[in-house]
């Protein structure tokens, strides 16, 4: 149970086994006290370890297991799922990131790929104007064949065998002119063909190399991605290595609280939880330090005498307070086993033999747990009541034997 310092803690049973805990204004929480590695299988190993030496004893679970050793285990597996939490929470900022990668390098595949169709299409249709083109050669040439062939059965003439074989004057100058005429279509058909060949070459050549280049950049797009698929995977297999240890210390968890809540109840019998609020102790209080009580948080807020709400010392010294209309100002060295020392040295009695209206302070654990005692019983048993006995700031009652009772240090206010 916490006081002023507002930190849980946990308590040692040395011979009854019960977990109850309260702590001082200033102590330190213990979690911060436990140092833990980065690695999580170092963990799970001082996990399993903390966890087999607590319940494995001749190859069964011990009987005699002290309460602070539940708390130390449920401490150091609570530590280790925080770590492991932020491990995976970092894996998962990671799978995010590749995951993002993954996508991105699929769109810029995908617009390659786009690229890359129109390109291939582009490709088809050159390759189709040079088919053509050659088409359109072959036929032209066909056609000056046939008329240099008309022309020129017997060879190619001379200009005075022309001369010679016309009508006239006139006559020669038409066939020298439609010769001249022929030779020239014949040549710039041919220079046509060529350049149109050489066009459709080039941009054929000029589609084949894009093509090329935008297939290799798809290749390491997909290298890439396929990279980033698998460290997405390998994240993942971490991810879930890592969930599975924070279930399987979470199981453990609830088995020690069970273990531990069953060696609570040997405290006593009786045990009547009445909710958050009860034994009179305020819903809702001004004090130095602002509003507190029962209907706030526990440990949200500090009491009249510096103590944080609903811990076991806020209780007893409200009780006090309530009974005798005074209580001294302990904060800041208010631990419950603290208490006996500094009762005795404001002059305030202590004894071992309880009475009603006393606080008794059972000195387990490093901060032992504060009780108000209602009534002491015909047959020596007592009647408490408290706040945070399990560790949940709530209210209760219980009986409590005469023989543990005798293990109480009483402290007599009046």
């Amino acid at each position: 149970m916490r006081t002023g310092n507002g930190e849980r803690v946990r308590l040692k049973h040395l011979h009854m086994r019960d977990t109850l805990k309260c702590s001082s204004f200033q102590t330190k929480t213990i979690m911060k006290k436990t140092k833990v590695s980065h690695k999580l299988p170092l963990h799970l190993r001082a996990g399993l370890l903390v966890f087999v030496g607590v319940v494995l004893v001749g190859g069964s679970l011990t009987r005699m297991v002290l309460a602070d050793s539940y708390q130390a285990q449920i401490n150091a597996l609570n530590a280790q799922n925080s770590q492991t939490r932020s491990l995976v929470n970092g894996l998962q900022a990671q799978a995010a990131s590749y995951q993002d990668a993954i996508s991105q390098l699929q769109q810029q595949i995908n617009g390659l790929q786009a690229s890359i169709d129109a390109n291939v299409a582009q490709q088809a249709s050159l390759q189709q104007q040079i088919t053509e083109a050659q088409n359109e050669i072959n036929h032209e040439k066909a056609i000056l064949a046939n008329d240099v062939k008309t022309m020129y059965v017997d060879g190619t003439p001379s200009t005075l065998e022309v001369l010679a074989t016309s009508k006239n004057l006139s006559d020669f100058v038409d066939k020298q002119e439609y010769r001249t005429a022929v030779q020239n279509k014949l040549q710039d058909t041919l220079k046509k063909i060529a350049a149109l060949q050489a066009e459709l070459q080039t941009k054929k050549a000029t589609v084949d190399q894009l093509l090329g280049e935008e297939k290799d950049q798809q290749s390491q797009l997909a290298s890439a991605q396929a990279q980033q698929a698998a460290m997405l995977n390998y994240n993942q297999a971490q991810q879930a290595s890592y969930n599975s240890q924070i279930q399987a210390n979470s199981s453990k968890i609830a088995q020690l609280r069970a273990q531990q809540a069953a060696e609570n109840a040997k405290l006593g019998s009786g045990l009547i939880y009445s909710g958050s609020c009860g034994g009179g102790y305020p819903a809702d209080a001004s004090g130095p330090a602002g509003h507190w009580g029962c209907n706030h948080p526990m440990d949200n807020t500090i009491d009249n005498w510096g103590l944080y709400n609903r811990e076991c010392v806020s209780y007893a010294a409200f009780k006090v307070y309530q009974a005798y209309g005074d209580m001294p100002y302990w904060g800041g060295r208010g631990n419950a086993n603290e208490w006996p020392g500094d009762a005795r040295s404001a002059g305030i009695p202590t004894g071992s033999t309880p009475r009603a209206g006393s606080v008794a302070i059972w000195n387990v654990g490093a901060y032992g747990h504060a009780m108000w005692v209602e009534a002491v019983n015909a047959n020596g048993s007592i009647l408490v009541s408290q706040y945070n006995y399990s560790y949940d700031g709530r209210y209760s009652e219980m009986t409590v034997s005469a023989a543990q009772a005798a293990n109480f240090t009483y402290i007599y206010f009046r």
